[in-house]
């Protein structure tokens, strides 16, 4: 889902009674994709929304809070676009962890207000409970698929999977983030998002002692 502003402008925008707290996170949703997570204030997200800038301290504390909502729910949606990528690796481990590192860069390039809350609007990851919690089970996907695939190895040679998961968080998120993102910094690349990534993670894994889909 692409957030940004429409034709309708802010003043007709407004929040139904009882919606106010969905309303200032699309608020925010919207002013990341106009401005950055950085580019605007609480005071914004509240005119943004129809209500007075006092309006919001009845679900926030402050900005940060919002933020970390934000992002917090961004981890959740994360969090089932990687496991249903992963699909308790179906077909075989190697292609569904192919299909996650895609998954990585569709939700950076669709979800992008979202990706931009949950890594660059910083907020320390241990900053609220919730937001931790989230973070980590999205990560733990990637840290199940890190496991398949390191147990098609021998056990001499098979690396921590912690370590693995930690590289190829990296590289997927490297390039996703330069390369992949729905918004205005994606830098240009002449081949596609994905075939960096699947070239960047085979070679990896060729490293490893896999190849050609094979242990």
């Amino acid at each position: 889902m692409s957030w940004s502003k429409d034709d309708r402008g802010p003043e007709r925008r407004g929040y139904h009674h009882g919606n106010l707290r969905e309303a200032l996170i699309r608020a925010a949703l919207e002013l990341i994709a106009q401005k950055g997570p950085a580019g605007f204030t609480f005071a914004d997200a509240a005119r943004w929304a129809g209500v007075s800038s006092a309006a919001p301290y009845r679900h926030f504390r402050d900005r940060d809070a919002l933020m970390a909502d934000v992002a917090r729910r961004g981890f959740e949606r994360f969090e089932a676009a990687l496991a249903k990528a992963w699909n308790d690796g179906r077909p075989d481990p190697l292609t569904a962890f192919q299909n996650v590192g895609r998954a990585y860069l569709g939700f950076a390039r669709s979800d992008a207000s979202y990706y931009s809350a949950m890594f660059e609007g910083g907020l320390a990851p241990d900053a609220d409970p919730e937001l931790q919690q989230a973070g980590e089970r999205a990560f733990a996907v990637l840290r199940r698929a890190s496991e398949s695939v390191a147990a098609l190895l021998p056990k001499e040679t098979r690396p921590p999977a912690l370590m693995m998961s930690l590289h190829i968080w990296s590289l997927s998120h490297g390039i996703a983030s330069l390369f992949a993102r729905g918004d205005a910094g994606r830098r240009r690349l002449p081949m596609a998002p994905e075939d960096l990534l699947e070239a960047a993670v085979l070679i990896y894994l060729q490293g490893l002692g896999l190849h050609a889909g094979k242990a």
